[in-house]
């Protein structure tokens, strides 16, 4: 035994290297599972090697600051910058084509709208409150002022973790805006003090009955329970993956998931494609105002866009009934943090400004838009997108993944995997511990104050005061060159109907002073 220790001692270092790299090409030359390997052993390890770290190759060293999907660098950097209260500034001009198609242009006025003295944004440069209210005119029994136009969109707890759950929820509280829950239920981590918008799609997860539907009992009690809970929203469909269902695999179910979601440990659960509780729009529309009629909160619906037969369905039911719901949130077909297949991802549903304008167009030639709060979702944080926005008929903006890179995401796009470097999407507890969650609320506040700062400004700087005055006429589009440009009425085919306004100060009067409005 001595004796071959000595030997295998005595083995020069460089030989076992050469033995080593002999078996792997040994292995590869008789495995069967990949082509380049066999063909060429050891060697074409190098290329799933390169492969691998291609994604971040080209993030950091090959793509130019206007280059990327779904965000760019400039994009990225103004979210961080606007996060950490930096310097988000361009100096010598925009590199941005500005003769580029579609690119958007602000008309701004001769003279910007003035600030008198004691103007509320004399006071606080961010104050942005939304000029509607959620369940006015069906007159619910809590109708709600969205106090901040720009809100967090709905991500689930399970698809983000834990403490980034936390961060966006304290740091709505801080920059006065809305948190949707996503429909992965109501978590402990939605209970730090903000506004919650609660969301459930076919899963009904929270309000989940015993044989997967819904339960109206667990919803009023869910309500009743939780009076940070302003408004409810049905998801009919996602931008990522309109009309498909999903499974939440079995091993992902821990026993806090699987309470908040109402699920048993352990068990694969699926969310079919269509909802149990309504089939068609009649249904819907009455399954709206049931749980408005018990719960007291505005309610509100969620889709991406493509067919229009059921959408004038429902405009003509809401003008027979005069009932309906009282928020509709229009999602982009570009996806968002929703995993998908990309054939759903790159192929179903239109991009927001078609879905949206599309919506918009049809409930104005049926005199519906003063009913209805719009909600724009689709890569809008920021504010040249959501002046553009506005000038379409929005009246508030949900933003997601803006939302998640103020709080630290790196857009490494492998949400999916549980593998996010950042902690942010992902159930690891080692990743998560890098999310400090009352550094990243602030940095989620300073982005949402520095995003409403900076709409303000270009609303100003367009001669007026809220950013629901704008008209499509103030926006336009490139088309070829400034001769063939359009404005948005003449792009879209549509004029947007004029928000009833009364003034920042009467807002802030509704939101902080009590007002009656």
């Amino acid at each position: 035994m001595n004796s071959i220790v000595e030997f295998l001692s005595n083995i020069p270092w460089w030989l076992w290297i050469i033995l080593v790299l002999l078996v792997i090409a040994i292995r590869d030359i008789f495995q069967k599972k990949h082509t380049i390997v066999h063909n060429f052993p050891l060697v074409g390890h190098i290329r799933y090697m390169l492969e691998s770290i291609g994604p971040e190759m080209r993030q950091y060293f090959v793509a130019n600051n206007r280059e990327e999907l779904p965000f760019n660098r400039i994009e990225r950097g103004w979210v961080y910058a606007s996060a950490k209260k930096e310097n988000n500034y361009e100096g010598f001009g925009t590199d941005r084509d500005i003769y580029a198609h579609q690119h958007i242009f602000i008309n701004n006025a001769m003279m910007p709208f003035k600030l008198e003295e004691g103007h509320p944004h004399t006071l606080d440069n961010t104050f942005l409150p939304c000029a509607k209210v959620m369940g006015a005119y069906n007159k619910r029994k809590k109708p709600y002022r969205p106090a901040s136009v720009i809100n967090v969109s709905a991500m689930s707890y399970g698809s983000l973790s834990a403490k980034a759950i936390e961060s966006l929820n304290k740091g709505v509280a801080i920059a006065n805006a809305y948190h949707n829950t996503g429909e992965g239920g109501l978590s402990p981590y939605h209970s730090n003090g903000g506004d919650v918008v609660f969301h459930f799609g076919t899963g009904y997860f929270g309000v989940r009955s015993k044989d997967g539907g819904f339960s109206m009992e667990k919803m009023v009690k869910l309500v009743e329970d939780n009076p940070f809970i302003r408004a409810i929203e049905v998801k009919l469909s996602q931008g990522a993956k309109p009309g498909k269902g999903g499974v939440l695999p079995g091993k992902k179910i821990s026993r806090e998931i699987a309470d908040i979601r109402g699920v048993e440990v352990g068990k694969d659960v699926l969310s079919p494609p269509t909802h149990k509780a309504f089939s068609n729009v009649p249904e819907l529309v009455d399954f709206i105002e049931a749980i408005a009629e018990n719960t007291g909160l505005p309610v509100g619906i969620k889709a991406a866009i493509g067919k229009l037969e059921q959408w004038e369905e429902l405009a003509d039911t809401m003008l027979k009934t005069g009932k309906g719901p009282d928020f509709i949130t229009i999602d982009g077909g570009e996806g968002g943090t929703g995993a998908a297949p990309p054939s759903f991802a790159d192929h179903v549903s239109l991009p927001w400004v078609y879905g949206f304008s599309d919506v918009y167009k049809l409930f104005k030639s049926k005199g519906l838009c003063d009913r209805v709060v719009f909600i724009g979702s689709g890569k809008l944080g920021f504010p040249a997108k959501a002046a553009m926005a506005f000038a379409m008929g929005v009246d508030c903006i949900n933003v997601a993944r803006e939302a998640m890179m103020s709080i630290g995401c790196i857009q490494a796009q492998i949400c999916h995997t549980n593998r996010c470097p950042t902690g942010i999407a992902t159930q690891n507890k080692w990743l998560q511990n890098g999310i400090d969650p009352t550094l990243k609320s602030v940095r989620l506040a300073q982005y949402f104050k520095t995003f409403r700062k900076e709409l303000i400004e270009i609303t100003h700087a367009a001669g007026y005061e809220h950013p629901c005055q704008f008209k499509m006429t103030d926006i336009e589009m490139n088309v070829d060159d400034h001769n063939l440009s359009k404005e948005l009425d003449k792009t879209y085919m549509y004029k947007k109907v004029n928000v009833p306004f009364e003034g920042i100060q009467h807002l802030k009067e509704c939101v902080y002073l009590g007002g009656k409005c």
